[in-house]
């Protein structure tokens, strides 16, 4: 390995380990790192990158990352970028899944059972701040309450797809209020070569995949935790309702299983898309374990990672378009949407069975938003007074 690989790796790896608080959260830590202290790059140009991110389907604060990496000697130094920020993560969700399949008894089931509750509170913090930011005028709260309620009617990714593309197609109806915003050039140089082999193996994985996933269980998880990658909007906890769809519909994972892990992930630093580790994990059907960890996460995180690259040379050309803002914030609107189906099934109707899950998750909820607590700190103290209610009469 060569030192600008080791050093970029190094940066990073200290940046997983501590950037706790989900993806807004890792954006700042980025900024300070990099703009501040390091001064890899200006905040225009940070600005920019963060953009581009935003506006592409994958977990943008992975792609800012990535793309951080890129900037300092191309491929190799990108890839230690991703490495570093997700490995930390990734191994505690795998160290989580591979205990807790002998995690067993009263007690470890009602933590287990705190873990799903925190992950309601979790994501209905995230409807909350998205609904408030993307949903700001009477037109995008309905975009999100028709997208809310076609996911609902038309089941499975197919329903997701179809309620994405009416939201851009929505937005580009009724969301064309406001200029279009110049930005600074990108600081990111890739070749239009390099970027157009990258957008079609982007766009292999999602053809062929219905087509091969039946003639082997490795291609249809790899197919599922790619496409749910190439799909997500918004990045964080919109992957949830595509996960679900992914690995809880055809049986692979349970729903109880699925929730515990979501509530896990609070309390880890990094991407939250590293959970896919602990599913591919705990995958009823091999491959699973420390093999089906592996595939997924490579499969959630390469789409977004392949776009970053593919999209850098012509973002340019396309981000002032009044046209494309309009249809992204349709998008952004029905992602809202999304979510907040999400927040009922499968995450509330499976976390809460009684008067005092829904009392513990309210007050979860009160103290990540009002009292702004670190999701960690919830976690552990959910689980430990579900454990508490768990002896009580």
């Amino acid at each position: 390995m060569n030192r600008s690989f080791l050093h970029v790796f190094g940066v990073f790896l200290r940046l997983g380990l501590t950037s706790f608080g989900g993806p807004i959260a890792h954006l700042g830590y980025f900024r300070r790192e990099f703009v501040l202290r390091r001064q890899w790059l200006d905040e225009r140009a940070y600005a920019d990158l963060v953009a581009l991110c935003q506006f592409l389907p994958g977990p943008a604060s992975s792609q800012v990352g990535f793309a951080l990496g890129l900037s300092r000697r191309g491929l190799s130094t990108g890839l230690a970028a991703w490495l570093g920020f997700t490995l930390p993560s990734a191994l505690l969700l795998l160290l989580f899944a591979l205990l807790s399949t002998s995690f067993t008894g009263r007690l470890a089931g009602a933590a287990i059972h705190g873990l799903k509750i925190v992950a309601v509170a979790v994501v209905a913090q995230a409807v909350w701040g998205m609904a408030r930011s993307l949903t700001p005028d009477l037109p995008r709260l309905g975009i999100a309450a028709l997208a809310a309620l076609l996911v609902s009617l038309v089941a499975g990714s197919f329903g997701q797809v179809v309620t994405i593309a009416t939201g851009a197609l929505m937005g580009l109806l009724v969301c064309r209020a406001g200029a279009a915003q110049p930005g600074a050039p990108l600081c990111v140089t890739v070749s239009r070569r390099l970027a157009t082999l990258c957008l079609i193996l982007f766009a292999l994985p999602l053809a062929a995949g219905p087509l091969f996933s039946g003639t082997c269980h490795g291609i249809a998880v790899f197919h599922a935790f790619y496409r749910s990658g190439a799909l997500v909007f918004g990045g964080g906890h919109v992957v949830l309702p595509l996960l679900s769809d992914a690995v809880v519909r055809p049986g692979w994972l349970s729903p109880e299983t699925f929730l515990a892990g979501y509530g896990a992930a609070q309390a880890v630093p990094g991407p939250l898309f590293t959970i896919s580790a602990y599913m591919g994990a705990l995958l009823t059907t091999p491959p699973n374990g420390a093999l089906g960890a592996l595939l997924a996460l490579v499969a959630i995180f390469l789409p977004g990672l392949l776009l970053v690259i593919g999209a850098l040379p012509f973002w340019d050309s396309l981000r002032n378009r009044p046209g494309l803002q309009a249809a992204m914030r349709g998008i952004n609107a029905a992602v809202v949407g999304i979510l907040a189906a999400a927040l009922y099934s499968p995450l509330w109707s499976n976390a809460i069975t009684s008067w005092r899950d829904a009392a513990l998750a309210a007050v979860s909820f009160a103290l990540l938003v009002f009292a702004g607590l670190p999701s960690w700190i919830i976690v552990l103290g959910a689980a430990a007074v579900s454990s508490i209610m768990a002896l009580s009469p």
